[in-house]
């Protein structure tokens, strides 16, 4: 992340007080975007810890026009950069995009959202199409390229100061959206990501090359179409799970939830050969379930493949109201998947709720010793609140926790390595975090391997809670 000199800009916007939870405490969004130096550090921070750390997430600019969803935000990057002698500086930006553009000029929200879909009016559908593409849900950087990345739609492009260059789409070679949980293959740099859609084909399978360019593209036959929000890939295969979360776009349209949870029409694995053609997917049936976000795979011994993720008996999000509904908890979880014999088998690794998990992504596809996830203060119905990490160990069977103490909310841990050390654990980790009872946030860095804090950087205001994140280091 650049350093231009620093500079606060305030938009306007036509919020007032709204009784949606999920605008208000820790949700709230920000209304301006501010570039602040030399910021209070608390602790030392490591002289190894050079580059930036971006987190995404949803930030309104303008009051929804109907029932809002956290899902429906725009994306706002909020950034940490370390300069390796001890300094930090911060930097926030909007994910900009058309659908956000036309409503700047109208001064207004002009879409709708999952709970409550509008279409725009005629001038802004002709122009920018039915939904806004927000780019609110992660940030990664692939072939030196940042990309914005929201599963509904394609990447898009910000620069290291997080300005937005628009859309990007593989110099036209991606068809369809882009998931905002793609893997990087350590060992080749390959991207592997999919993109799913609404209208047939319902999913397409893609990686990219270290260098960028598209080099493999596929379609994969669905029973219908579902949402589905993250997959895994190992040293050899994608694993992709077609799981009971149905869309209907009639529905949405016509005011119905567009998004429902349908066990009767059951749920599979699909395991198929990375570079393959989409047709000669195998699909291993399985009892219903519901998982967001999955920790790594890895490939085993013979055929067999290893799952780990956080899973949850049924689709744990509400799309027919305001809220999200907490209810069905999800729990670390592991699978064990052999496509000769056909066969999953499958079971908890802990009773403790949690999501967000993480790896050094050094591991990604390969087997992991330690894995990161959010620890939880409170599950409820309402609302889930994060506040420390878990360290699990799955090799001893043990885990270690991290809580960053009362009245603190944190997001997704992100796990960056130390040059200097060699261990799958040796490095640091990261978190936005903040206090409710000073209403102040920071960034928080651990020691990756004793989940010791070494050093708090002071933000100049309150971050919300967001989504997913990267950390890029600074180039060699």
């Amino acid at each position: 992340m650049s350093a231009p000199p620093d500079v606060t800009e305030v938009f306007p916007t036509n919020f007032s007080a709204t009784v949606s939870p999920l605008l208000r405490g820790h949700y709230a969004p920000v209304f301006d975007e501010r570039t602040v130096h030399e910021l209070k550090v608390v602790g030392d921070l490591p002289s190894g810890l050079r580059g930036a750390f971006l987190r995404n997430g949803p930030n309104p600019m303008f009051a929804p026009l109907g029932r809002y969803h956290l899902f429906d935000g725009d994306g706002m990057v909020h950034g940490v950069s370390f300069d390796g002698q001890g300094g930090a500086s911060y930097a926030n930006r909007w994910v900009r995009n058309a659908g956000l553009a036309a409503e700047m000029a109208a001064g207004c929200a002009l879409f709708g959202g999952l709970s409550e879909f509008h279409l725009p009016p005629d001038d802004v559908f002709r122009t920018v199409g039915p939904i806004k593409n927000t780019g609110n849900t992660h940030i990664v950087r692939h072939a030196g390229r940042i990309l914005a990345l929201m599963e509904g739609a394609k990447p898009i492009e910000m620069t290291p100061d997080l300005a937005t260059l628009g859309t990007f789409d593989f110099g036209g070679a991606l068809k369809g959206a882009m998931t905002a949980h793609p893997k990087q293959d350590p060992v080749t740099g390959e991207l592997v990501f999919f993109g799913y859609s609404a209208f047939a084909p319902h999913l397409r399978v893609h990686s990219a090359t270290a260098d960028g360019t598209l080099a493999w593209s596929t379609e994969v036959e669905l029973l219908g179409p579902v949402m589905m929000h993250d997959f895994v890939i190992t040293a050899t295969r994608v694993l992709i799970f077609d799981l009971p979360a149905v869309l209907d776009i009639d529905a949405l349209i016509a005011g119905a939830p567009g998004i429902t949870w349908q066990p009767e029409r059951g749920a599979r694995i699909g395991v198929l050969d990375r570079g393959a053609p989409g047709g000669t997917i195998q699909w291993i049936d399985v009892d219903p379930f519901w998982v967001f976000h999955f920790l790594n795979a890895h490939d085993v011994q013979g055929e067999t493949m290893e799952v780990i993720g956080c899973r949850t008996p049924r689709l744990n999000t509400s799309f027919d109201a305001e809220g999200l509904d907490q209810a069905y908890r999800p729990h670390l979880h592991r699978w064990l998947i052999d496509p000769v014999a056909g066969t999953v088998t499958d079971a908890p690794l802990d009773d403790r709720p949690t999501d967000f998990p993480r790896i050094n992504e050094q591991r990604v596809g390969l087997s992991q010793r330690f894995g990161y996830s959010g620890h939880t203060a409170s599950w409820s119905a309402d609302e889930v609140v994060f506040d420390g990490v878990i360290k699990f160990d799955f090799v001893s069977d043990t885990s270690t926790t991290h809580r960053f103490g009362p009245s603190v909310v944190c997001g997704e841990t992100v796990f960056t390595p130390d040059p200097a050390r060699t261990t799958e654990d040796g490095g640091w980790l990261l978190n936005y975090v903040h206090n409710s009872a000073d209403e102040r946030s920071s960034v928080v860095v651990l020691d990756a391997e004793t989940l010791d804090q070494l050093a708090r950087v002071d933000l100049p205001r309150r971050v919300p809670f967001g989504f997913h994140g990267s950390f890029l280091p600074e180039p060699d």
